[in-house]
This record gives C-alpha cells, structure tokens and sequence, in this order.
C-alpha cells in the first residue's frame, strides 16, 4: 500500500504539486491521471525518494520508505533507456541483479515475460537492433521481472502499436491478480478505463477528481448521447450544445454541456437528418477528462512536470 498525505512540491518559483492525497491499495491498479504538465511525474519521483516532498508524508506500508525497501518496487520511468551494446537477456539479467535476484533464480520469469511478449526469440539480440517498441517492451520487462510488490508506471502505452498495447494490458492487469499494487501515470484515457479501479485526476498540480470509475460516472450521470443518422450529420460537430462530440460516417457520441436536456439536442438533430436510433449512456472517462480539463490528444507533445 501507498500513501500520500497533503504533499506538496515546488521547483524555484513553480509549485508542480500542491497538497496531494490518496492511497493506493495492495492488489490494486490506481491510475494518477492529468495532461502532460500536471506533475504526475513529479509526484511519482517524490514517492520513488528521487525528489523529497517540501512538504506532506509519504508512506509504503505505514512507514516511510528506505533504501532497501527499493529492491521491492519497480518504475518504469516515462524517458526510456537501455544498454543498446548488451544483449537483451543481458541486459534483463543485470537490472534483475541490481534489485537482488540472482541470475537462476530471474531466468525462468524473464523467458516466460520475453514470450507473453512475443520476444523470445530477440532474447541474445542486442538492445540495439530492437525497434523502439521493442525496446520499450524490454524496458517493462526489466521493470517487473524482480517480482516487486509495488510498480509505478509513468505512461507505459506511449508509442506502442494496438497489439503490443492490449498485450501489455494483459500484463498489467495480471500483475493486479497476483496481488501486485500498480501506480499508472498516463494521459490516454481510454487504456486507463480499462485498467483501473480508482483514479485521481490532477492539473496544474492539483486534485481535480479522485474515486472509483462507477463514483465518478454516477456524478456525472447520463450525460452522452450516442446517436444513429441517416443523412450529412458534418453540423453534428459543431452543435453548441455540446462539449465535445466523436463523429463517425453514420453517428455520432455528443458530451452535453450541463443544463442541457437530451431532448432538446435531438430535436435540433431531426430537423437536419433522420435519426435511426439513440441512447443516452454515463460519459467516457476521456469525456470526462476533456470537460473537466481539455483534449488530452491535444496535449501529447508537452512534457510532464
């Protein structure tokens, strides 16, 4: 388990985080959400020892992290980087060491990663032959291959292709039923919906919202219309009505503005096309996002703080 109490963090004259709290639960998947910038990586680094808090307490456990409690967590950091001349059963072997295992006793765990993977047979490769996505696979390897009780994962989905991607949420989500506490720090909401069981989205340093997905969905109840057309619905888009709206050839999902009343969008829809069908469903966690803070796609180039 890992919990913040009232941590703050400035850099000179920027305060990146600002009176965080959660708890993070044994076995449990907590996703640390916000754009790139809103000090998600600040906050991790603070958990990890890397930055000292300037002000809060920071606990694994109950107690407040030392050295050797290092050798139980794993943390894949969001700036990737491998020894390109090894080989990549070398290199895993050796970050597998520095976390205390021994070299028999990691081998059979790294083969079996290596091959839910599809890597095995890259495994006396050299690091550098591999493609980006290859590398960054074997960098989550190395990140669980010690077995670690906890694991911090600062946005593990970047640049990965589809398959990779539902490959590593596999991982991650067997990782949660072996009782494993798994941090994930990510801008793509969609992969965090999927994953976990409670959220705190941040900005700017901040809490904006924290709770389970259900919680958070209740409170913003039934607010997506998803909507079936026939006809040129190109005015769907711009509907002032909404805060955002997902376009498609024959439909539509419309995030209303609050206040605004389902009937009245549809009505404004049948004067320009025939509807086929509709429904009105609890937003997406990106939906939310985006009314609570922006497009998160439109973010991606930043850099966290």
């Amino acid at each position: 388990m890992v919990e913040l109490q009232n941590v703050s963090k400035s850099f000179a004259n920027v305060q990146a985080v600002k009176n965080i709290s959660f708890t993070a639960r044994e076995g449990e998947i907590f996703g640390l959400l916000g754009p790139n910038g809103a000090g998600k990586s600040t906050t991790i680094r603070m958990m990890l020892g890397i930055y000292l808090p300037d002000s809060g307490a920071i606990y694994f456990n109950g107690k407040r992290l030392v050295e050797k409690d290092k050798n139980r967590i794993g943390y894949l950091p969001e700036e990737r980087g491998l020894y390109k001349q090894l080989k990549v059963n070398d290199v895993l072997l050796y970050l597998a060491e520095l976390k205390g295992k021994k070299r028999k006793e990691v081998q059979p765990r790294i083969d079996y990663l290596l091959e839910e993977m599809d890597l095995l047979s890259w495994k006396e490769r050299k690091v550098q032959e591999l493609s980006k996505g290859m590398s960054q696979k074997i960098q989550f390897i190395s990140t669980i291959a010690h077995d670690p009780e906890i694991i911090f994962l600062d946005e593990p989905f970047s640049g990965l292709d589809p398959v990779s991607s539902d490959r590593l949420l596999a991982l991650i989500l067997n990782l949660k039923k072996e009782g494993i506490t798994v941090i994930l720090s990510t801008h793509i909401m969609d992969q965090a919906e999927r994953l976990c069981d409670r959220i705190l989205l941040i900005n700017h340093g901040q809490e904006v919202l924290s709770g389970t997905m259900e919680e958070i969905k209740a409170k913003y109840g039934r607010r997506t219309i998803k909507v079936e057309f026939d006809g040129n619905g190109d005015f769907i888009s711009s509907l002032s009505q909404a805060v955002s709206v997902r376009r498609y050839p024959r439909w539509a999902e419309i995030d209303l503005k609050p206040g605004i009343e389902a009937n009245a969008v549809l009505s404004i829809i049948m004067e320009r096309v025939s509807i086929l069908k509709y429904e009105l469903s609890a937003p997406t966690l990106h939906s939310i996002f985006v009314r609570e803070i922006g497009d998160p796609e439109a973010k991606g180039g930043e850099q966290d703080a």
